[in-house]
């Protein structure tokens, strides 16, 4: 769809992609293995797809996560899948951290903590030297399904 932002851009950086969907890092600065994994044909709810697509889809949803439970070890993962604002199916990989900018509140609320405490930088930095480390066995792990 051409007014589709999903359908026109990668919509982040690129960690592995199938004819099925791709899985991006979502480059969101306080929370560096922010992963969506979106649908590569315009839907825009997952009733729309057939039960095997839904499925498939959520085994890469389910693989994302435990790769970042194995890598990343959060104290919890929040899985969404609005569409509201982008009504293209993705789901939103969300690794928490009682030390992370809004916990226990949504990424999206007020936060919680302080960005500019000497903790909290040093935390941020530690999560973005492991950026590598997990990206490199998220593809391996998305290779095998």
């Amino acid at each position: 769809m051409s007014t589709c932002i999903l359908c026109q851009e990668i919509g982040g950086t690129l960690i592995y992609q199938n004819d099925f969907i791709r899985v991006i890092n979502a480059n969101e600065p306080h929370y560096p293995a922010f992963t969506r994994v979106i649908l590569q044909q315009h839907v825009a709810e997952m009733t729309d797809l057939s039960i095997a697509e839904r499925h498939r889809l959520m085994e890469y949803v389910y693989l994302v996560e435990k790769v970042q439970r194995k890598c990343l070890s959060p104290d919890k993962i929040n899985l969404a899948q609005f569409g509201t604002m982008v009504p293209h199916i993705h789901w939103h990989i969300i690794p928490r951290f009682k030390w992370d900018l809004h916990y226990p509140s949504s990424f999206w609320s007020s936060p919680t903590h302080d960005p500019q405490e000497n903790s909290y930088k040093e935390l941020i930095a530690l999560q973005n030297n492991k950026l590598d480390t997990y990206h490199e066995a998220l593809k391996m792990a998305l290779a095998t399904l």
